[in-house]
């Protein structure tokens, strides 16, 4: 039964990898369409104001994610990011059939927040406008830059800053935190930084210190935020995470434009049904996986 949970949930985290090494899709939103964002989330709320109980339940939980997380991402880096780039278009179309294809499962698993619309709908509307916003954004205003090898006072205000947002997009379904990065010029610096620190130039650890600094505090206070509006305002909260989904379309139909080898937005042209199909019928297939886990954990019990 412990490598039953080992193997789930590792591969919950390499699927959070792989999606947010994709222009325009988020680790969040794979965690919501999977089922588990739940527990995420609570898992990283015990890690901070949990007991010692909780907090080493969450622990244990974060490890076995975090496993098949940094064994997804290193597999993006180092052999699939060349498959991103030449098969863009493919791998996009997979996303907006997951996508689309987890509608229908979450509005029956949410009847109840999804027929409170009057509540939800603004909020839904909201989640939209965000993420179309972000996106737009990163495409059309210039990103300024940051030399994070110069320290100063006003920069590791900026970098705490920065920090604390980014890492609070990387909990949002339909949100992306490089994306975000980008926009506030600091996704390349950070980078540059963490290379050069890894090669033992050490002039760079104050400005990544801040930045560390910002990502703890945006984990802590965000998390708390979400855990809130889940237990409080569940209508208003799967509400403006479906408009943030809803959004996260037109970040995947331009993703192709923020990658390194500069590519066209997705069109009729470039985008492929059959992949799409398939991205529908991955849903489908965690869907029917779920469902025998539930009947297997009822019969056990």
């Amino acid at each position: 039964m412990l490598t039953k949970s080992i193997v789930k949930n590792s591969f919950y985290g390499f699927c959070m990898a792989l999606a947010d090494s994709v222009p325009g899709v988020s680790g969040g939103t794979v965690a919501f369409i999977m089922g588990f964002y739940d527990d995420f989330i609570g898992s990283i709320h015990s890690m901070v104001f949990g007991s010692l109980k909780e907090k080493k339940r969450a622990f244990l939980y974060l490890i076995k994610l975090g496993a098949g997380w940094v064994i997804g991402m290193a597999l993006a880096v180092l052999l699939l990011s060349s498959l991103f780039e030449s098969h863009i278009y493919a791998v996009s179309s997979l996303f907006i059939g997951l996508v689309a294809g987890s509608f229908p499962v979450i509005l029956r698993e949410e009847k109840t927040a999804v027929k409170s619309w009057r509540q939800g709908l603004p909020c839904g509307v909201a989640g939209m406008v965000i993420v179309t916003g972000i996106t737009w954004l990163n495409g059309n205003i210039p990103a300024g830059s940051m030399d994070l090898g110069k320290p100063s006072v006003l920069l590791f205000v900026r970098l705490f800053l920065i920090g604390l947002v980014a890492i609070s997009a990387m909990f949002l379904p339909g949100i992306s935190g490089s994306t975000l990065l980008l926009i506030m010029g600091a996704y390349l610096p950070v980078i540059a930084a963490i290379r050069a620190t890894l090669s033992l130039d050490l002039a760079y650890i104050p400005a990544l210190f801040f930045f560390g600094l910002g990502i703890l505090a945006g984990a802590a206070t965000v998390v708390k935020g979400i855990r809130i509006c889940l237990e409080k305002y569940r209508p208003q909260a799967i509400y403006a995470i479906l408009g943030m989904m809803a959004g996260s379309f037109y970040a995947i139909i331009v993703g192709p434009t923020t990658l390194e080898a500069r590519q066209a937005a997705m069109d009729l042209h470039t985008f492929q049904p059959v992949a799409c199909l398939a991205g529908g019928l991955l849903v489908a297939l965690m869907e029917i996986m779920k469902e025998r886990g539930k009947k297997n954990g009822t019969r056990n019990s």
